[in-house]
């Protein structure tokens, strides 16, 4: 069965929610939501997420989740077979809503390692790298993350679910994901409490200490609030923002490539092997002279 990603959909959605914002803002006296070369930055990534998604797209769907699929569901004596003993999941309702949960789940922990592993971080900060929030700045994503990123979804494939359902949902993922970078919509009161909403969005955009590292769910928030990175906008603490080390360039290839140079930067500082795989690997900030500190760090010093 072959299914088309929503995304084929969405793109043009994308281009026309950033306008019609844009349009507004200006013509409603908030001209500081967007600045015309951030703006130009944003879409430049953007496009070339476009142009590099349907090959790996290809790699993950047709290569990865194909392969996987097979190999963990062989099919035996007419009926595909999980390894585990049960029969592989098919197309009814309530199984697309499960792979949709799934999806979610693995969509959390993707999201938090990438801000808790400097080197998955690297890529991830492309998306952060704007001190602005708004449509374009959801278009605004590293290329790198569409590399590795499969690897996290690989095992719903293992356990039976078809690489094409995989897809789909990952395509609904996306889209949920960009019409939240606004901040047109206010708290939405009963949907708060499950989902992943705009508000909460602002809140993982911004560099406030307070904030950082919060709100890594995909459409709905109860990972979050289960594994305790789960974080509501205070009133009285307004979002700032960006990241705390900005690329200070409107240059996509240096925003897509500053924090690659400044781990390599880091790891020449010590000769210790230890110290040069936690440089690359441990949590952003991570120091071995105490020079910098973790989000975490400087969180607890708040305590």
């Amino acid at each position: 069965m072959d299914f088309t990603n929503p995304l084929v959909y969405g793109v043009p959605c994308f281009i026309a929610l950033i306008l019609l914002e844009l349009s507004y803002s200006k013509s409603h006296g908030n001209k500081k939501l967007y600045n015309w070369k951030d703006l130009g930055s944003s879409m430049s990534m953007g496009i070339g997420t476009v142009f590099i998604a349907p090959l790996l797209k290809t790699i993950s769907a047709i290569v990865i989740f194909t392969l996987v699929y097979e190999l963990f569901n062989p099919v035996v004596d007419g009926v595909r077979m999980n390894i585990m003993g049960w029969k592989s999941f098919g197309f009814a309702w309530y199984v697309w809503l499960i792979c949709q949960l799934l999806d979610d789940f693995s969509y959390y922990w993707f999201h938090r390692l990438n801000h808790t592993v400097r080197f998955l971080w690297a890529a991830h900060v492309v998306h952060h790298s704007s001190d602005h929030f708004n449509f374009g700045t959801g278009a605004r994503n590293g290329w790198f993350t569409l590399v590795y990123k499969p690897l996290f979804y690989m095992w719903i494939a293992a356990i039976g679910f078809p690489p094409e359902m995989i897809m789909v949902c990952l395509g609904i993922e996306a889209l949920w994901q960009f019409q939240l970078h606004t901040q047109y919509i206010p708290k939405l009161g009963f949907l708060d409490k499950f989902m992943n909403t705009h508000t909460m969005h602002q809140v993982h955009h911004a560099k406030n200490i307070e904030y950082m590292d919060k709100n890594h769910g995909g459409f709905l928030n109860i990972f979050d609030r289960i594994f305790g990175s789960w974080k509501e906008l205070d009133e009285e603490i307004p979002a700032e923002f960006g990241v705390t080390k900005p690329p200070n360039s409107h240059n996509p290839l240096v925003i897509l490539t500053h924090e690659y140079k400044d781990i390599w930067n880091d790891m020449k500082k010590t000769k210790n092997w230890y110290h040069k795989f936690m440089y690359a690997f441990g949590p952003p900030g991570w120091s071995h002279d105490g020079s910098t500190q973790t989000v975490r760090q400087i969180q607890a010093q708040l305590k």
